[in-house]
């Protein structure tokens, strides 16, 4: 079954692919059907990721898959939550995943509570008008590091820090952040719901 990620993120199409691999499922970003972002207004990821999902099958009269996701730092009141990808933005930097990290560590340079959880959300409908979404859930709680530690991954992983492991996520090997991510146990519980309620 041919299938659209509504994101042009490169890291999360090559993340989901390779986790629903046991899936007869083909994941085709938007982006290569020209099919535009769409708007993400909710402050919610559910609302977000489910907001993305029926724009991308719309355009594409395909089923669709979206992720909205992020971080959640306790010390922040759960923020920056929907906001993360332009984390950086509110101090003057250009957004990128590198900034994002800088400003994160520069804003928490003074914080002992270091707690934060990563969260995806997954949602997947069959059509743009759907009544019963796929909704998945996957929550990581980590620490935030003091510094960069690891080359793998994208976006925070090099701060990420899994005291089970004793590494962030940067450093461990791809199958086994895959398997232990926000994003792995959203994507498994997601495997799990189409196979279910989808027959795949």
């Amino acid at each position: 079954m041919r299938m659209v990620l509504a994101s042009n993120n490169a890291g999360k199409l090559a993340e989901l692919q390779t986790m629903f691999g046991n899936l007869n499922v083909q994941l085709i970003r938007q982006a290569d059907l020209n099919i535009s972002e769409a708007e993400e207004p909710f402050k919610t990821f559910v609302e977000n990721a489910l907001a993305k999902a029926r724009h991308a099958a719309l355009h594409s009269q395909l089923p669709a898959v979206a992720d909205d996701a992020g971080l959640c730092v306790d010390a922040f009141g759960g923020l920056p939550g929907v906001d993360t990808a332009f984390y950086c933005t509110q101090f003057g930097y250009e957004k990128s995943d590198e900034n994002n990290v800088t400003a994160l560590l520069e804003q928490m340079s003074q914080l002992e509570n270091r707690r934060a959880a990563m969260v995806s959300t997954l949602v997947a409908v069959r059509s743009a008008f759907d009544p019963e979404p796929l909704i998945a859930v996957g929550r990581v709680v980590v620490e935030i590091s003091r510094e960069r530690l690891g080359t793998h991954g994208f976006g925070f992983d090099p701060v990420l820090y899994l005291p089970e492991f004793g590494k962030t996520f940067a450093q461990l090997p791809v199958e086994v952040k895959n398997t232990n991510s926000h994003r792995g146990r959203s994507s498994q519980a997601m495997v799990a719901l189409m196979r279910v309620r989808w027959g795949l």
